[in-house]
This record gives structure tokens, C-alpha cells and sequence, in this order.
């Protein structure tokens, strides 16, 4: 498979998650705007969805994959399957636990999660009431994640990219439609959540079927925890849930900080975090997806000029789309936020507010999505430590960072910090890969990045003054909006992809087949 096409394939359908993620913001903010009932729904979210991407589709997938594909390469078929079947039994049980004291335990997690809401009862009591709603999301989602990491091993990527469109559908439909039928309407939106769930974990079971990879899980867990494969998964998981749970904790303690700022600067730093996730998604999670089973099959053939090779290329691809993600939204900030979001209850200053964190947020981008990329070279050998290692040193840079900026910067502040944190763990990282040779650079880096800094300033320019002022984008109405943007983007994007051609840029340079 052409690994180039397979990106186009997830970021595609990561895409269409995006634009239908952006419709849900969009629906979310003109019906609840920014205040109370977000506030708390936001928080309610955040807590199951910040264990499913710690447990899921962070530590599980990034020790579940490199030992599936040793199994596929070197295995027979019914040692992987028995592997699957007995990987699904001993989850599906751990999560079942861990979804019950959820629940149980609702208050205490709000009160860590969010202790400022403790000062006012009824914004409490509502985050608890979402967060016992939302709280079987991560049972679901981890089983999704089981079965996107088989799919994408067998390089069957478009399903589990899609999956994440289900959720986003699920929330359309319960803001308009039912919202109405709930007192207070906000629950809606964790019901959404619940079934969105449901219908992502549903879809799979087709697919799993097609290679007869279909998990059989039992009760049984004694003969799961047995399996020699299985203690490995889960002796790497150990230290890959404290790597992957840093960024999810410094989400968390800015969500903490953010709880004693005034109210609404939860709801500002989210909305920023939505523009955020549209190129990490697309760009850094699509990349680390198709790359860690590649890597994994070059590790186990021991082909170390091809491993240093794909790492080489997934690096330059990054840069070549991500750099331009950044310094788009960085410019456009205002227009983006005014034309999804700027509707009913969402006011101007709100506008303001999140464009302030989504500028602090932009200094970090491409760095946030070169770990995506940089890390994978790490756990496609089994090496989970060398990455916690650095994911630590980055969190206490974070909450260092947290307190000299939150005084003067407020919310925006804390974006910042986060955003300074993902580039100091690239670099680490990368750091880790010369050092440990794991990683050679390829010929022509120095001209590759010159030619890149002369397309991004193209574009810079052409939208700096495509954009005109600020101001006008609130004055002007939604339709207005909708057709200047329309425009916009394209021309940026022309100017900075003719601006590449011209400089010798070919679509064939960056073809790269998967490894077989």
C-alpha cells in the first residue's frame, strides 16, 4: 500500500470527523453558548474522554500494535487470533471495573477535575450528573481502539478513521433535535456522548469479521492473563500510560487553573482546542497511525536503513503540511472563530478570548504533531521508557511555564504552556533517535527547509492581506462570512503549494510504500 495514499485515506476521513466536529461546536455554542451548562458539560466530557485516550488510544495502542504485528510477521494466524481474543477478554473485563467506580466515584473526580466548581452547588451537582452519563464512553471507545489497532495492522485504516464521524453525528442530532425534551437541555449533549459510543463499537464488528479477526472474549481472565503476549502488552503499557497520560494531565491542570479564572475560560481554551485538533488530527494522529505498523515490520525484520528511512519521510511530511497549519490559523484566528462559532449566545468578546488562546496554541503546533511522528520511532521498538522520560521532563516544564504565564496571560496563558511543552518533548525526542542512531537524516534537509520558509512566507502574505480587518468579520453576517473564508483558504493554500512547485516541489517525491 502507498503509504502516501493511506494518509490521504485517514486524513480524509479525519476530516469529514472535523468538518462535522466543527458543525457540533457550531450547533453547541448557538444553542448553550459559553457559561454554565458548557462549563460543566466540557469538564463532564473531559474526564472519560481523557482515560480513553491515556488507556485507549494512547498506551493500549502503542503497546498492543508493535506486538500484534510481531505476531502477524512472525506468528501463525491462530496465535494472533488466540492473542486478540485473549487481549479482548482481559480488557473487556478491566473496563467494565474501571467504568463502574466511575460512576461511583463522579463526585470525587469532578471535585479533582474541577475543584473551583465546589463554590457554586448547582454547577457541581450538573457536572456530576453529566459525568455519570458520559462515563461508560471510555468502555466503548477502548474496545474501538482494540479493534482500529487490528484493522490498521492489517492496513485497513479508512473504518477506524471514520468511526470518530459517529460521535459527531450522535451530538447534531441530540442538540437539535432532543436537547428540548431534557431538563436541563445540557444533558442531551451527555447522552449524545453514550450513544455516540455505542454506534462507533457497532461498526467495527463487520470489518473484524471480513479478516476473521473478531475478538471471543471470556470471563475466563486467568487463562487471558496467561498468555505470554498478553504480559508483554502490559508490561509495555505500564510505562506507556504514564508517557501518554503527561499531556493528558497537563490538560487537566490547566483545566484546574482555568476553573479559577473567570467563568467561561473553560469554554475559550475548548473552542480554541477544537480549531487545535483539526490539523493535529489530520496531520499528526493519520501520520502515527499508518507509521507505527510500517515501523513495527521493519523492527521485526531488523531493516534499520528503512526504518531511519520512513522516519526521515514522515518528518519532512510533517513540516511540509503542519507549518502551514500553524501560520494559517495564527493569522486567521478571528475569521475562523467568527464564522463557526460566532452565532447566538457565543458574543464577541468570547470571539477575542479564544482567538487569544488558539494564538498561543499555534507556537506549538507543529511540535505537537512532530511527537506524533517521533515517538512512534520509539514504540514500534518496544521502547516505551526513552518517551516517558522526556513526557515527563515536558509536564514539569508545562506547570512551570503554567505559573509564570497564567498572572499576565490568564487562559491564553495556559495555552501557551502547553503549547511551549510540545515543542521542547519534539525536540527531545529527536534528540533520543540521533543519539541512539536510531534516526539518520536523509541528504537535503537545509534546502528542503529554505524552500519551505519562502512558501510559508508566500502564504503568510497572501493572507495577511486577504484577510483586511478584524473587525469587519464581526460586523459582516454569517452568509458574508462563510463566502470570504470560502475564498480565503484557497488562496492561501495556492499560494503556498504554487509557490512550492515553482520551487521544484513534485507530489511523486513523497510517495513511500508501506512495509510489507
Amino acid at each position: 500500500m502507498n503509504l502516501l495514499r493511506a494518509l490521504a485515506t485517514v486524513s480524509g476521513m479525519t476530516l469529514l470527523s472535523r468538518i462535522l466536529g466543527f458543525v457540533r461546536d457550531f450547533v453547541i455554542a448557538r444553542a448553550f453558548g459559553a457559561g454554565l451548562a458548557t462549563d460543566a458539560f466540557f469538564i463532564a466530557f473531559k474526564l472519560p474522554n481523557l482515560l480513553r485516550r491515556m488507556f485507549a488510544e494512547g498506551a493500549f495502542s502503542q503497546a498492543f500494535v508493535p506486538i500484534l504485528g510481531e505476531y502477524k510477521n512472525k506468528g501463525s494466524a491462530e496465535d494472533t487470533r488466540t492473542l486478540v481474543d485473549h487481549v479482548a477478554s482481559l480488557l473487556s473485563l478491566a473496563l467494565f471495573a474501571i467504568t463502574a467506580l466511575g460512576i461511583a466515584a463522579a463526585p470525587v473526580l469532578v471535585w479533582i477535575s474541577a475543584p473551583g466548581f465546589s463554590e457554586n452547588a448547582e454547577k457541581f451537582a450538573l457536572t456530576v450528573t453529566l459525568t455519570r452519563i458520559t462515563f461508560p464512553y471510555i468502555f466503548c471507545m477502548s474496545l474501538v481502539a482494540l479493534a482500529g489497532g487490528i484493522l490498521n495492522s492489517w492496513s485497513r485504516f479508512a473504518l477506524p478513521a471514520f468511526t470518530p464521524v459517529l460521535l459527531n453525528l450522535s451530538f447534531i442530532g441530540m442538540a437539535l433535535f432532543a436537547a428540548p425534551y431534557f431538563d436541563p437541555p445540557v444533558l442531551a449533549l451527555a447522552w449524545a456522548v453514550f450513544l455516540g459510543g455505542v454506534l462507533q463499537l457497532s461498526i467495527q464488528i463487520p470489518a473484524l469479521k471480513r479478516i476473521a479477526m473478531l475478538p471471543r472474549p471470556s470471563m475466563n481472565w486467568r487463562t487471558a492473563w496467561a498468555d505470554p503476549g498478553v504480559r508483554r502488552i502490559v508490561t509495555l503499557m505500564g510505562p506507556a500510560i504514564v508517557g501518554v497520560s503527561v499531556s493528558q494531565v497537563s490538560l487537566l491542570v490547566n483545566t484546574i487553573f482555568a476553573s479559577f479564572l473567570q467563568t467561561g475560560s473553560v469554554s475559550w481554551l475548548y473552542y480554541a482546542d477544537r480549531l487545535m485538533e483539526f490539523p493535529s488530527g489530520m496531520l499528526g494522529a493519520a501520520l502515527g497511525t499508518i507509521l507505527l505498523p510500517s515501523l513495527s515490520r521493519y523492527h521485526a525484520s531488523d531493516d534499520t536503513i528503512e526504518y531511519s528511512r520512513l522516519l526521515d519521510w514522515g518528518l519532512r511530511l510533517t513540516l511540509l503540511l503542519a507549518a502551514p497549519a500553524a501560520v494559517s490559523l495564527a493569522i486567521l484566528g478571528v475569521p475562523l472563530i467568527a464564522t463557526l462559532f460566532f452565532h447566538g449566545a457565543f458574543s464577541a468578546n468570547d470571539v477575542f478570548q479564544t482567538r487569544a488562546a488558539l494564538l498561543a496554541y499555534t507556537v506549538g503546533l507543529t511540535g505537537l504533531i512532530l511527537v506524533k511522528v517521533l515517538a512512534p520511532g520509539f514504540y514500534a521498538r518496544q521502547n516505551v521508557r526513552t518517551p516517558v522520560r522526556i513526557a515527563l521532563i515536558s509536564l514539569a516544564a508545562t506547570q512551570v511555564m503554567n505559573l509564570a504565564f497564567i498572572g499576565w496571560l490568564q487562559h491564553a496563558g495556559l495555552a501557551l504552556s502547553i503549547g511551549l511543552a510540545a515543542c521542547l518533548n519534539a525536540a527531545l525526542l529527536y534528540r533520543g533517535l540521533r543519539r541512539l542512531d536510531i534516526y539518520q537524516p536523509q541528504p537535503g534537509w537545509l534546502q528542503f527547509v529554505a524552500k519551505l520558509s519562502i512558501a510559508l512566507f508566500a502564504m503568510g502574505l497572501a493572507l495577511w492581506f486577504g484577510m483586511g480587518s478584524e473587525a469587519g468579520w464581526l460586523h459582516a453576517g454569517a452568509s458574508q462570512r462563510i463566502i470570504r473564508l470560502g475564498w480565503l483558504v484557497p488562496l492561501g493554500a495556492s499560494a503556498y503549494f504554487a509557490t512550492l512547485w515553482l520551487l521544484g516541489f513534485r507530489l511523486g517525491d513523497f510517495k513511500r510504500r508501506a512495509a510489507v
